[in-house]
């Protein structure tokens, strides 16, 4: 066989190497280059050929983003306040002021870092850091081993994202204009995930049900108690294998969305010609337009934030203790409304301050024109927080030896899916209307109107211990009130 001289072309060349030409477009062969994909993302992530921004003029940035910054000193004076006892009521009231910067800067953090890392792994860096204080939450309530309100706190800040937040968002986008845009394609992906992440919890619940032996067969014989530790056995093992599909699915949903399979590579979801025209020219300004702040010290900014969340956010939750001791407020109601409502209400504030900023501009100065494209980040909120956070709360559990399941509540598991139904009702056409964001919001209060009198599942409560669930209904038994279970 002959081998390839100088004059031979490079295409026979590389075939005779048994490198195809479409194998070098690929990065295969002996001298593979990085992928295309990794070269394209660390392009983007360095801006290469654009402007850098420098490290000075990123601080003024960040720290002139907005006025609640002022706010920052605030965050020192609620951890004095929580070191020297200055009351439970002072250092909950310091850590919630504390906590409004910091969420701003979340969300500043999260837009400044979409100009590198791109729409859809912007959205997701954006998504999670908005779930940082709810997640921080959780973690505290499992560590504390309240394990029956870290249940309906986790139900409660997923009917949060599913309809308060997202309802007074249709309601004030959709003011001015007949109806405001959803993507079609993520509308449809939405749909199937949270279906996914309550039927997870709809599982447990009906195999508890069935399983619930009130029923005699004979007179003459006792019914068997299924409140057993041997029960929340099998319920752990189910959980934890329940936990580790739904993470797989929640990867698996990222990777689609950050790279849908198709003939062209160089278009995704928030580019396809179904998308929303405002939605493209969000992504058209971010490969224009120039950053305020530095890749590096926006990531340095986030790191410090979260540090400093994550610990005025536990301050916060135990000097909250004070109102579920002095009130009387059922444990349901406490974990269903109150506690996602105050991690919330940083962020809540900071959506009021510029609605109302808003306001002034519209009726005082020239008015912006009316946004076409519904803000529905609030319902990805959910989506990670039940495919994301909560399995891995349960593994999470499963390591620490806290006995964590995804057996809810009957009534909690309830409320969860008639959410998701009329979410899923409400953003099927992909499109929304502020009629349509009322109805959400008044699915809220119903909620927290049956919440209000809802005393609880008491063979959930037993088998949501950290002590074996004998010992609970022994201590239930004998007036001992001290447990968890009471």
């Amino acid at each position: 066989m002959s081998t390839p001289t100088e004059t031979t072309s490079p295409a026979t060349r590389k075939r005779y190497q048994g490198i195809s030409l479409q194998d070098e477009e690929q990065g295969l062969g002996h001298d593979a280059p990085a992928p295309k994909e990794l070269i394209k993302f660390w392009d983007q992530f360095t801006r290469k050929g654009k402007k850098k921004v420098g490290v000075v003029e990123s601080l003024r940035a960040l720290f002139f983003s907005s006025w609640l910054n002022i706010l920052l000193v605030v965050i020192p004076v609620a951890w004095v306040s929580k070191f020297l006892e200055w009351g439970p009521k002072a250092t909950f009231t310091l850590c919630f002021f504390a906590i409004v910067p910091l969420e701003h800067l979340f969300d500043y953090g999260g837009e400044q870092m979409a100009y590198y890392l791109g729409k859809d792994m912007g959205d997701l860096l954006v998504v999670t850091l908005n779930n940082a204080v709810e997640a921080t939450l959780a973690i505290i309530l499992l560590k504390k081993c309240e394990l029956v309100l870290l249940k309906s706190t986790v139900v409660g800040v997923v009917i949060l994202h599913l309809l308060l937040v997202p309802g007074t968002s249709f309601v004030t986008g959709g003011a001015r204009i007949i109806q405001q845009d959803l993507h079609p394609h993520l509308t449809q992906l939405n749909h199937s995930l949270l279906m996914l992440g309550v039927l997870s919890i709809l599982l447990p619940a009906a195999f508890f049900s069935a399983i619930d032996t009130s029923f005699t067969p004979s007179a003459g014989v006792a019914a068997v108690s299924v409140v057993t530790d041997d029960t929340r056995k099998i319920f752990l093992q189910m959980s934890r294998g329940l936990a580790i599909l739904l993470l797989l699915v929640y990867v698996c949903s990222r990777v689609y969305l950050h790279n849908p399979p198709g003939e062209d590579t160089s278009l995704n979801l928030a580019t396809a010609p179904l998308a929303p025209e405002a939605l493209k020219d969000h992504v058209a300004r971010l490969r224009n337009e120039d950053p305020e702040v530095n890749q590096w010290v926006c990531m340095g900014m986030l790191a410090i934030c979260i540090g400093l969340m994550a610990a005025t956010a536990e301050f916060m939750v135990h000097s909250i203790e004070f109102v579920r001791e002095e009130s009387g407020i059922k444990i349901e109601w406490f974990g269903l409304i109150l506690l996602p409502v105050v991690s919330f209400a940083a962020d809540g504030t900071v959506a009021v301050v510029y609605f109302v900023r808003y306001m002034f501009r519209h009726f005082f100065r020239s008015p912006t024109p009316p946004n076409t494209l519904a803000k529905g980040e609030a319902i990805d909120l959910s989506i990670q927080f039940t495919l994301f956070w909560m399995p891995f709360l349960v593994l999470l559990g499963w390591w620490t030896n806290r006995p964590l399941t995804l057996l809810f509540d009957i009534f909690e598991v309830a409320i969860l899916l008639g959410s998701c139904f009329l979410v899923n009702y409400v953003t099927a056409d992909s499109k929304t209307n502020w009629a349509e964001g009322v109805a959400l919001v008044v699915l809220y209060i119903m909620i927290a109107l049956c919440a209000w009198f809802y005393t609880g599942q008491p063979e959930i409560r037993f088998l949501s211990q950290c002590e074996s669930v004998a010992a609970a209904i022994a201590a239930a038994a004998t007036g001992d009130t001290s447990g968890h279970a009471d």
